[in-house]
């Protein structure tokens, strides 16, 4: 059970719910429908389990030559490939489902896209083939805000757009710090993240204007979302205090310290995102 549990990446489960239910709370003004919302999280828990779990089968090569991805259920030979695809079939087909019958069909349509742009576009398209993977398969991951909201409201609006753009430029300098701390590991497997195949110095070039893009955009969003003063302030101090660590990175990397310690951002982009939305949740109540 608890390998079944890993195939289907927790963590990413986690930080994925962290921006759907401030959404659906944003597009009701409130609470929402307790039943609707209980549903969009199962749903979207199964959706991005489903897909992690066609990830992991499918990497299940290069996912033994990283250190990082080894002990990986699917990898290790825990779980075998078919197993694997059931399983994950199993998820996917559930969480259409109950988005369709307890949600909106909208809602369970942008289920369905979610699930194929990770588990098709991103990982057997993009992710062996450019630098720029992260990037576009990313979108798969700004998938549940549209789905919170049109699990809410049936339609979507200019909010929700914001809100997946945020996420959307988030991604790459979420992701490419966590890339130049397991570069090796990515060369090693020839996966061609950025930081495997541009010096650091072209990497934070790109992740400072990704980041500066996702401040500007989570600004855009008190006009899009009419919030008020708490969402308002949070975005400007949150924002600030990213390009601020951003800016940290940059200089070591300017300087050629020994140790970029890169993972300082990634953790602070994990904090930046759940406190952001923390404020998108709060704002209506205020």
């Amino acid at each position: 059970m608890a390998a079944y549990v890993a195939i289907t990446k927790p963590r990413i489960i986690e930080l994925l719910l962290v921006t759907t239910v401030p959404t659906m709370i944003l597009a009701a003004g409130g609470w929402p429908d307790p039943l609707r919302m209980i549903a969009v999280i199962v749903g979207g828990t199964l959706a991005a389990a489903g897909a992690s779990t066609f990830n992991s089968v499918y990497d299940r090569d290069i996912d033994q030559l990283m250190e990082r991805t080894a002990h990986r259920p699917v990898a290790s030979g825990l779980i075998s490939a078919k197993s694997g695809t059931i399983f994950g079939s199993i998820l996917s087909l559930l969480s259409v489902v109950i988005l369709a019958v307890f949600t909106t069909p909208l809602a369970a349509v942008l289920g369905a896209i979610a699930i194929a742009a990770y588990a098709f576009v991103y990982t057997v398209i993009l992710k062996r083939r450019t630098a720029q993977n992260i990037v576009w398969g990313g979108a798969a991951g700004c998938m549940p805000v549209l789905i919170g909201w049109a699990a809410i409201t049936g339609s979507l609006t200019w909010a929700p757009v914001v809100l997946f753009f945020v996420v959307f430029w988030w991604t790459p300098p979420h992701y490419w710090p966590l890339s130049l701390r397991y570069r090796d590991d990515y060369a090693k497997a020839g996966v061609p993240m950025l930081p495997v195949i541009a010096p650091p110095k072209t990497v934070m070039r790109h992740i400072g204007v990704y980041s500066v893009l996702m401040v500007a955009t989570s600004w855009l969003l008190i006009p899009a979302g009419n919030m008020g003063w708490v969402y308002s302030i949070s975005a400007g101090i949150l924002g600030v205090a990213f390009l601020a660590e951003v800016l940290r990175l940059w200089l070591r990397v300017r300087t050629d310290a020994a140790d970029l310690a890169p993972m300082r951002l990634f953790h602070g982009s994990i904090t930046y995102l759940a406190l952001l939305f923390l404020a998108v949740a709060i704002d209506p109540f205020v």
